[in-house]
């Protein structure tokens, strides 16, 4: 296993047709534009550059190349690694998942199910070794939420409900980011116009607002001279979990693999901004290789057997939520929060 603190990565990607792409847009924001320092024969030159994807939009996608969604269940490469399913008490129909949930394990589906009969509360607190008035065991809890869902070390998950509940509130953070940036941006321009063959005139009855009559619209979309993903995989926190040799390079090879999973599928972000890898041939800034999906899967194969100790069968976690239950009184409700 390498000893670098991070790997990095830098994609080139262009649009699989024309020049043109779609921006993403942000309420009362719009394209997120910025100016992008270059730096050229020592001097410093502010170029327009466009955020095209977040890292919070580019951490979704890299945790959906891991969920077969049509069958509610992992890709083949994760099978053996734990995760937490949550069913319906009435019919045992799946609702929800760890994998899925925006907060993963504490997502609310989750804490408020129930595990052979006990909350789930209780139990991750149990699990985690929480204690009123001891400080947190980052190590232990690493290894815990490692035997519950080994991709919350990677993607994050913060336990913010009040103190009391869970003390010390454990907060991973993640360990990966990525995003994707278009620089020497340009607008290009464009419109239409929808049309209404049937209704000729528009009056009292309903018009343009109702949808009715001939609607004009304008449409920016933009061209420019690079645009790139970059991911960054902070190896030194996955080290920090002292799990061990070989889970810790089972998790930076799920996480070179979910990279290479989403490059190799395709970034279709948009209606209008489909991009594509430049050279498949793709490799870090120490110029190492990303290895192909092939390959990662193997070694996944390989590691996940070699992680029993921690993960023991490797099932899933069922747990059940009652849409009947009664909410349990708070101190005081918990807060929105980014596990980024």
């Amino acid at each position: 296993m390498t000893t670098a603190h991070r790997q990095l990565f830098d994609v080139d990607l262009e649009p699989v047709a024309g020049a043109r792409f779609q921006p993403t847009g942000f309420p009362d924001l719009g394209p997120a534009l910025f100016d992008r320092p270059v730096r050229r024969d020592g001097t410093v030159e502010w170029v327009p550059a466009l955020l095209l994807e977040s890292a919070q939009s580019m951490a979704n996608r890299l945790e959906a190349v891991g969920w077969d969604a049509p069958a509610h269940s992992p890709a083949s490469a994760l099978v053996g690694l734990p995760y937490v399913r949550v069913v319906a008490a009435e019919d045992g129909r799946y609702l929800t998942s760890s994998r899925t949930e925006a907060h993963r394990l504490a997502s609310a589906f989750i804490k408020d199910s129930a595990l052979d009969g006990r909350g789930m509360r209780e139990v991750i607190r149990e699990r985690l070794a929480l204690r009123d008035d001891t400080p947190l065991a980052p190590r232990d809890i690493a290894r815990a939420v490692f035997a519950l869902d080994p991709l919350c070390l990677i993607h994050g998950v913060f336990f913010a409900e009040p103190a009391k509940i869970w003390p010390g509130q454990p907060r991973i953070a993640r360990a990966v980011t990525s995003f994707i940036e278009a620089v020497e941006v340009r607008a290009a321009n464009s419109g239409g116009v929808k049309r209404d063959e049937v209704r000729h005139q528009v009056g009292e009855s309903g018009g343009a607002t109702e949808g009715y009559g001939f609607v004009p619209y304008h449409r920016t979309e933009y061209t420019a001279a690079r645009i790139q993903a970059s991911f960054a995989l902070d190896l030194a926190q996955l080290r920090s979990y002292g799990l061990g040799g070989a889970a810790t390079e089972m998790l930076a090879t799920l996480v070179r693999w979910e990279i290479r999973s989403l490059l190799d599928g395709g970034l279709r972000l948009r209606t209008a901004c489909d991009l594509a890898v430049v050279d498949p041939e793709i490799t870090d800034r120490a110029g190492t290789a990303l290895p192909s999906r092939a390959d990662l899967e193997l070694e996944l194969r390989r590691l996940i057997g070699e992680c029993r100790d921690l993960i023991g069968d490797g099932r899933p976690i069922e747990v059940v939520w009652s849409s009947g239950k009664k909410k349990r009184p708070q101190a005081e409700p918990a807060a929105a929060v980014d596990e980024s």
